[in-house]
């Protein structure tokens, strides 16, 4: 597996992602990561028909979650090349599907898009939770919530109890976290992320989000497309159904 690391930044978080990964699996097209020097720049991948490209932020390839990131992004290319659904079929085209004849806003239907990413990033931790440990990532998984649900003002009725992310993505969100560990067993029933979970659950009275943490633990190892099409598809239009009333800008 050729790792080639570009950029002003460390190149041993992915030296080292790589010989983990190679315990257990390899790609056939080398990786290029490209260090970027904007604390702010995304981290994304692209695939092209000679290598894989990693754009990351020097931030996040000297953070203590640079190994993980990395082996996180390996198994997004291994599922790639593999064809499996989740990393193939056109999400826009899924989508498209699942919200025909719906009218949404345009928020609502960004997270339909960040729902599809769960998916995704399922199929690919399946992967990364094989051939590397799961406490910093749990970890992770953790703060993130925490921080969604933090600053949040005495619960006395009527008040919210998530602070700035909108409530129903949030509680999503937090259903992915939880199938994601469970899945892999990789939590306690006491893990401090069941609390954090239902803080997030009850902010969103009309999610439920144990309906969506199964719906992601449960998926299909090796579906096939019209299985994972249809999980998608359901999983979305659940999602929109779940919407409070509201008003705002709607998304063709």
């Amino acid at each position: 597996m050729d790792v080639r690391v570009t950029g002003d930044g460390p190149p041993t978080p992915f030296l080292s992602a790589r010989d983990r990964f190679e315990t257990e699996y390899d790609l056939e097209r080398p990786v290029e990561v490209r260090i970027r020097s904007d604390p702010d720049e995304r981290t994304w991948v692209g695939h092209r028909d000679d290598r894989h490209v990693l754009n990351i932020s020097a931030q996040a390839a000297s953070s203590a979650m640079a190994r993980e990131l990395a082996l996180h992004e390996y198994a997004h290319m291994r599922r790639h090349e593999e064809g499996h659904p989740s990393h193939t079929q056109d999400t826009a085209e899924v989508l498209f599907l699942a919200l025909a004849g719906k009218e949404i806003e345009r928020r609502v239907l960004a997270h339909c898009h960040q729902i599809a990413n769960h998916t995704r990033d399922i199929y690919a931790d399946d992967i990364t939770l094989r051939v590397g440990p799961a406490e910093k990532l749990s970890a992770f998984l953790e703060s993130e919530l925490a921080a969604a649900v933090a600053d949040r003002p005495a619960p006395v009725p009527g008040q919210r109890l998530t602070a700035v992310a909108a409530p129903p993505i949030t509680a999503v969100n937090a259903a992915f976290a939880l199938a994601l560990l469970e899945r892999h067993d990789a939590i306690e029933a006491d893990h401090p992320i069941y609390d954090l979970a239902h803080a997030a659950a009850d902010d969103a009275p009309t999610i439920d989000m144990d309906r969506f943490r199964e719906a992601f633990r449960t998926l299909t190892d090796d579906p096939s497309e019209s299985e994972y099409r249809r999980a998608l598809a359901d999983v979305v239009a659940e999602y929109v159904d779940a919407q409070p009333s509201t008003s705002g800008p709607a998304a063709d």
